[in-house]
């Protein structure tokens, strides 16, 4: 029996600047791109972390004010008619809030509607006064096009939950990000998410997609440099320059799910689960809810 060949997903990262505080205006911007990424023939579509709201708040109830609750809230509604409209995965960033409680969160849309949230593990500086640490778990989840992880920002620092995922079988990680600039490095870097992102996606056989934002926010300068990185840790896509694009890059998720990058190893297979823990101590049954 002849075996079909496994047609490449097309993945778009979508780097824009974010006007503060202006959630509705910042919503319609995503609803454009997300039409403009889906115009150029992109399944995937990946937008930085909290996208619509800003990243610098002052305070808690700045942060309070210009979050909205998942998945009936007016931005997330939006996505979703966009994802159906177009038939299309969008992964996109929101301030999420759960009752009295805020969380830096990644949305996932699909044509049939919400497919899951991922809510940051990882808090970095300031969010500390306004978020609580995630409590969703690191999931996969499993769409008609792929096996979709998701993390946000400075979780990709953590090498754990590229491994996590990988060993749950996801095909891409989708990473939400504001990564700040950094003049000491190099120009075509200026971030280190590229760096932590080329190697998750080596040592792990997975590919890597991140979405930065672009521009400034409160003295707060942001470099772009969205990439999108092959199972191999070599980038399909990108570095983005420093304006606001959409970059592309068709991901042959079958290569993934060989595991293998040559006859003899595998990210997978060779780990040595004698050793230490198959998910390095994670259990994914403390966050079934």
């Amino acid at each position: 029996m002849e075996i079909k060949k496994q047609i490449p997903v097309r993945v778009a990262c979508v780097q824009m600047d974010t006007e503060f505080g202006q959630v509705e205006k910042n919503t319609k911007k995503t609803v454009r791109l997300i039409n403009e990424a889906a115009d150029n023939g992109a399944e995937l579509i990946v937008l930085p972390e909290l996208c619509v709201s800003g990243y610098v708040f002052a305070n808690r109830q700045e942060a309070f004010e210009f979050s909205e609750s998942l998945p009936d809230g007016p931005t997330c509604r939006e996505w979703i008619r966009a994802a159906k409209d177009r038939k299309v995965y969008v992964v996109a960033g929101i301030s999420e809030r759960d009752g009295g409680k805020l969380y830096n969160s990644a949305a996932l849309m699909g044509p049939d509607g919400f497919v899951g949230r991922y809510r940051k593990i990882q808090l970095w500086g300031d969010e500390f006064l306004w978020y609580e640490p995630g409590d969703s778990g690191i999931p996969v989840f499993k769409t008609p096009i792929g096996r979709i992880g998701m993390i946000i920002c400075n979780d990709m620092w953590y090498q754990e939950m590229y491994r996590i995922l990988a060993v749950q079988g996801a095909d891409i990680i989708c990473c939400c990000v504001n990564g700040p600039w950094h003049e000491e490095l190099p120009d075509n870097m200026l971030a280190f998410f590229p760096i932590h992102s080329m190697s998750g996606a080596n040592s792990n056989n997975v590919y890597v997609a991140v979405s930065d934002r672009v521009g400034s926010e409160r003295g707060v300068r942001f470099p772009g440099k969205s990439l999108i990185v092959a199972n191999t840790g070599i980038p399909a896509a990108g570095p983005a320059g420093l304006q606001e694009e959409i970059i592309y890059a068709d991901c042959d998720f079958a290569a993934v799910r060989q595991h293998q990058p040559n006859a003899y190893n595998s990210a997978i297979k060779d780990r040595r689960i004698d050793v230490y823990d198959e998910f390095l101590g994670y259990r994914s049954e403390l966050y079934k809810k």
